[in-house]
């Protein structure tokens, strides 16, 4: 487990900056403790620093996991955040979208938000940028991406595309062999 070098930590912030802005200084410089973003087998963990100074007395090889896993480095070196992040991702999340009770098993399956299955919107999301996907609980279901504005889907039709989806709360049964 080390440290991420400037490239790496710039990759991690940008995606996260995707979806939380600014807010990603608030993920390290917390009220509770230092935090920090450490990597290991290619996958990116967060945790607190006491944390840090425990598993560094584990060997490389013994060693698992520590923290949270936010994501992982893939073969061609871009950074793709997991679900495993999204209750962190989600407290500090400027821009949301809530779905319709009758489209969140959908969107759980790992489909597209589609205009008919949206509740509600932030005011104000432009196109493309990242938004938390919430159930009209105020649960977090998961993560994607905006395909249209808010005034755009204001004026969409029922079947448009809403929001891409990226991840979701699902992929921890469709894929718990892959996700640490």
């Amino acid at each position: 487990m080390r440290p991420l070098t400037d490239d790496e930590a710039k990759k991690v912030f940008e995606k996260l900056s995707k979806y939380i802005g600014d807010n990603v200084r608030m993920l390290v410089e917390r009220a509770d403790g230092a935090y920090c973003f450490r990597l290991h087998k290619d996958r990116v963990y967060y945790m607190s620093e006491s944390c840090v100074r425990h598993s560094i007395n584990i060997a490389r090889s013994n060693l698992i996991t520590a923290g949270t896993c936010f994501g992982k480095f893939t073969k061609n070196g871009s950074f793709r955040l997991q679900i495993t992040a999204l209750d962190h991702v989600a407290q500090y999340a400027k821009f949301k979208i809530w779905l319709k009770p009758g489209a969140e098993q959908s969107y759980l399956y790992g489909n597209h938000v589609l205009k008919s299955g949206l509740g509600r919107i932030t005011d104000n999301t432009p196109q493309y940028q990242g938004v938390i996907v919430y159930s009209m609980s105020d649960t977090p279901l998961g993560f994607g991406v905006a395909a249209k504005s808010t005034q755009d889907c204001r004026r969409a039709d029922p079947g448009t595309l809403v929001t891409f989806h990226q991840a979701d709360i699902g992929e921890y049964l469709r894929s718990e062999d892959t996700l640490t």
